[in-house]
């Protein structure tokens, strides 16, 4: 699969979703509460995107995933399919959202916690964030793709934490998925070189026990081997003639340069 490179034109319409996308996350966040169940964040947000936004939730029929949101609760790596078990205190969840506006997509998700959660469970969420900001702090035209991972990948380790090595980030634009694939590990110097107009995400997926995944039955939730926690945080950006551009903020959520 070829990689896209944006138009100054397109990467605007890029902006526009991705602020959207992050406008989602803004929205549901005081919902997630204990007693509140996945299906109903998820009816929340649709009714949201497809009500008020006037967006498209990227997810609800993409190859038969049956929700327009993932949700990804304690050992659930990836995927969540938003369901009727209800949210407790010390539970975490990943909330993912794409959203298609005018035909382009903008694709984020954030960790949230459902009451107080214990210290090392904070201290997973708080570095799979900067491993995240690591890599896309790294972002600029000539920069190996193997570096950035390299990079994630030394920040969990450094941690005590593992990198799931099965899902990793990918190009976006017009297409939910298209290349380049963004591994979160990697070997210095490898991969290929960024250029100014690429889009894609960055989206650590990082565990508290092992690395090793599993693909459940419905073909969709991807847990944690081990049954040990896993966070997850993602934005899209673009690279620039310099550096980056993240596309997936909001008045509530900014990136810090």
């Amino acid at each position: 699969m070829q990689i896209v490179i944006k138009t100054e034109k397109e990467i605007q319409k890029m902006r526009t979703a991705g602020r959207l996308a992050a406008e989602v996350l803004d929205m549901i966040e005081p919902y997630i509460v204990a007693g509140t169940t996945t299906n109903e964040l998820d009816k929340i947000c649709h009714d949201y995107m497809v009500d008020i936004q006037k967006t498209i939730p990227a997810p609800l029929n993409y190859n038969g995933f049956p929700k327009s949101i993932c949700t990804s609760v304690n050992h659930v790596i990836c995927h969540g399919i938003p369901a009727d078990k209800k949210l407790k205190n010390g539970d975490i969840i990943n909330v993912d959202i794409t959203v298609i506006k005018d035909g382009w997509h903008g694709d984020t998700s954030r960790m949230f916690t459902v009451g107080k959660v214990a210290g090392r469970t904070q201290k997973l969420i708080d570095v799979t964030k900067e491993c995240m900001e690591i890599g896309i702090r790294m972002v600029a035209p000539g920069v190996h793709l193997g570096d950035i991972g390299h990079a994630i990948a030394q920040h969990a380790s450094k941690n005590k934490f593992s990198v799931v090595r099965e899902y990793c980030g990918h190009g976006i634009g017009e297409v939910f998925h298209e290349a380049p694939q963004v591994l979160h590990y990697g070997t210095k110097g490898t991969g290929i070189k960024l250029q100014k107009g690429m889009t894609f995400t960055i989206e650590p997926m990082i565990n508290i026990g092992k690395r090793h995944s599993k693909l459940l039955a419905d073909d969709w939730t991807v847990i944690t081997k081990d049954k040990s926690l896993s966070a997850q945080w993602e934005h899209t950006l673009v690279v620039t003639d310099t550096g980056f551009e993240v596309l997936t903020v909001s008045d509530n959520y900014q990136f810090d340069y």
